[in-house]
């Protein structure tokens, strides 16, 4: 499962796509240069239950860790 990620000035998403659709996804918004607020997870019918949205959040972590910046879910 590989996890891929976009990121804007004020906006970004981390996404998993299969056979060229996305599948599952978790937005966010920066809040300043330090902190982001994850504010949508989605997880198509689909892949319920295959640990799709697990894989999101520890990825989101892991990139929050690298660029030291805090988490606010919401």
């Amino acid at each position: 499962m590989n996890v891929q990620h976009r990121s804007g000035d004020t906006k970004g998403e981390f996404f998993i796509e299969k056979v060229g659709s996305v599948v599952a996804k978790m937005t966010y918004s920066k809040l300043g240069s330090r902190q982001i607020i994850i504010d949508h997870t989605e997880v198509s019918d689909d892949v319920r239950g295959k640990n799709y949205g697990k894989t999101l959040v520890e990825t989101a972590v892991q990139h929050a860790r690298d660029k030291q910046l805090k988490i606010i879910p919401l």
